[in-house]
């Protein structure tokens, strides 16, 4: 299970929402960005539309979403029995405190919502709701990567370009031992945001353990206020590259223009870079895709896990040019997320792109924000996104049809052995490697 969160410096994040309406919507799509221009919790940040957006990226909060009414309630008696014989029989420490009743409730309710084992689904009391509440529509600075939870570690999806975290040499892959010399082990990522974010100018120290490596080393992180690129274009050995570094509202736009600048520069080929892209909004992975794709295309599949029929997200049909896969190229890694996956599934599925690079992160899952009545929160899963075929977005990500390693040493080095195998099967002369037998003797 992969839970992301983006910590970043947001601006006015909270979606619009209907009168009366109390639920918040958040985007899911891993991940912490701490950054201006960006997104939190799977919102991208950017000059909101004013229509309604589904996020997608680690924390979406879908307004509106169907409540399912449960008939059958559990039996208590065992549970107030053990309440009672806590309150009667537990010898308090001299190092501990006395719980109020409401405290107890609390670690109750927790306990209840962690049995369901899913990261992404969170219990936040009101101190931490309130926290929370901050985040998605104040204005905070951080650090400039985006954190996810993978095989329940605190794991760095991506560091965002030209911050903080990128120049202090954090990569895709590395885990999050500890943050300012509190242990990450069995940390939800809402307690990692809070640790890591903090006011600009200040200092998050990190211990982290990076892909292969046997030592932990630590590193020190000046906190600042992050803008997010949209998107960039070049030309590249006769190939049109497009860096799609996010799914925020101005996003479509962007990709539009330089779909458009593509057409104008009669080039053949295209790459659509996205390693690194942790997600965002979900009408831009759909409104993207319709500038490839067909009208009438399913682009996502939205799966309830219960008895009520899929969503289906279709492409609308503002097709720019046709692609075959030897035309276009979409470039993935361990750092592309929900949004970003949700558009590689559907080019690669419908045939229109070949992808190449790594296995993407593999979030693919919506949340939706329920406030209670004693100021807590409840962060709650509610779909999972699949793709066109079917398949789970968050059982292992993305596949890319070519696989290609990037190793620290050459992302250093300013070596992308993924983008020039992309040139090279564009231009017709790449050669898989072949496979070697070994014989025991």
């Amino acid at each position: 299970m992969i839970e992301c969160v983006i910590i970043g410096n947001m601006q006015n994040e909270k979606l619009p929402e209907a009168a009366g309406t109390t639920k918040n919507l958040l985007g899911i799509g891993l991940a912490i960005i701490l950054t201006a221009a960006a997104f939190f919790s799977g919102l991208q940040v950017g000059t909101l539309i004013q229509t309604k957006q589904q996020p997608a990226s680690l924390f979406s909060f879908l307004s509106g979403a169907p409540t399912i009414a449960t008939s059958d309630r559990a039996d208590l008696t065992e549970f107030w029995k053990v309440w009672d014989l806590m309150n009667e029989k537990f010898a308090v420490a001299t190092s501990s405190t006395i719980l109020t009743s409401e405290e107890k409730m609390q670690g109750a309710i927790s306990g209840l919502v962690h049995s369901f084992n899913d990261p992404y689904t969170t219990y936040l009391p009101p101190s931490e709701a309130a926290f929370f509440g901050e985040d998605i529509s104040g204005n905070f600075s951080g650090v400039g990567m985006e954190v996810g939870i993978r095989n329940n570690l605190i794991t760095i999806i991506s560091p965002l370009p030209s911050t903080p975290a990128e120049k202090s040499g954090l990569q895709s892959g590395d885990i999050i031992v500890s943050i300012n010399g509190t242990s990450t082990e069995g940390m939800a990522i809402d307690t990692a945001v809070r640790l890591i974010r903090g006011e600009e100018g200040t200092i998050v120290t990190l211990n982290i353990l990076s892909e292969k490596a046997t030592k932990l080393k630590k590193i020190d992180v000046v906190r600042a206020k992050i803008e997010i690129p949209t998107v960039k274009t070049e030309i590249k050995d006769g190939v049109f590259i497009i860096t799609l570094y996010s799914f925020n509202a101005i996003s479509e736009t962007k990709m539009q223009s330089a779909l458009h600048e593509y057409v104008n520069s009669h080039a053949k080929k295209l790459i659509l870079d996205m390693r690194g892209n942790p997600g965002g909004f979900l009408q831009s992975a759909v409104a993207i895709a319709s500038y490839i794709m067909p009208a009438g295309e399913i682009v996502l599949r939205e799966n309830f896990g219960d008895s009520r029929d899929e969503q289906v997200y279709r492409s609308n049909g503002k097709t720019i040019k046709h692609f075959a896969p030897k035309e276009m190229v979409v470039l993935i890694d361990g750092g592309s997320a929900s949004a970003a996956e949700i558009l590689a599934g559907a080019l690669s599925q419908h045939n229109y792109a070949t992808l190449i690079g790594q296995n993407s992160f593999g979030k693919g899952s919506v949340q939706e924000l329920v406030d209670l009545k004693s100021g807590a929160a409840l962060k709650v899963t509610i779909a999972r996104w699949l793709t066109p075929n079917g398949i789970s977005i968050s059982n292992g990500g993305i596949a890319p049809d070519i696989s290609v390693i990037r190793t620290p040493e050459q992302r250093l080095a300013n070596e992308d052995p993924q983008l020039q195998t992309a040139l090279d099967f564009l231009h017709g002369i790449y050669k898989a490697p072949t496979a070697t037998s070994t014989t025991n003797i």
